[in-house]
């Protein structure tokens, strides 16, 4: 007489908290990258960030798992959507810094412009002063020098402000992510697993 193997038994419940362990596991994970790349972003914010920021959200709308929708403040659920949304918010905000800096009709900041173009100038009048007595030897390399220390000021001082204004983006898009997915999930267990 035969008898079923243990390996092959496996009771929802168990499939179902393993699934929400590994979501939760991976949002924690890609929160870590995240971090990891914000904190060592240094000087201007390079397009490579916005490539790191859709590759972690990516990954994380790919393996998100959260418990069932549950009401209460401190349920498990809201634990979860919370630290989901956090993550996802840092994540908007690395893949946007790139474009804030860039792009003035997407983060104005008129006053920073204006100053961070001055500092611009000012830039290449040290340039020019730092080698006075060499300048007649090259001019076309001295110009090179001052137009690479003019964007290189620009786009240092443009980032700056940038980084300051991150935070308002990231926990705006964490928000707006949190609300819509929480929305979402009350709608579906309310009408239950057939949909109705």
């Amino acid at each position: 007489m035969s008898h079923p193997s243990p390996r092959g038994t496996r009771s929802p419940g168990s499939a179902g908290a393993g699934g929400d362990t590994t979501g939760q596991a991976g949002v924690i994970g890609i929160g870590l990258a995240a971090v990891l790349t914000f904190s060592l972003a240094q000087g201007s914010w390079q397009w490579f960030a916005t490539y790191i920021g859709a590759t972690l959200l990516a990954v994380i709308f790919a393996f998100r798992g959260r418990p069932e929708w549950t009401p209460g403040i401190r349920s498990p659920y809201v634990r979860g959507l919370v630290a989901y949304s956090l993550v996802v918010g840092l994540c908007v905000a690395i893949m946007l810094a790139p474009m804030l800096q860039r792009w003035a009709w997407m983060f104005p900041m008129p006053g920073t412009r204006s100053g961070c173009d001055g500092l611009g100038r000012y830039e290449v009048i040290r340039t020019t002063a730092a080698v006075a007595d060499l300048a007649g030897r090259d001019a076309a390399a001295l110009a090179y020098a001052q137009e690479a220390q003019r964007l290189r000021a620009v786009a240092d001082c443009l980032a700056a402000t940038t980084t300051l204004w991150l935070p308002l983006y990231g926990a705006g898009a964490a928000v707006l992510v949190g609300a819509g997915t929480w929305a979402r999930d009350r709608s579906r267990t309310r009408k239950g697993p057939d949909g109705r």
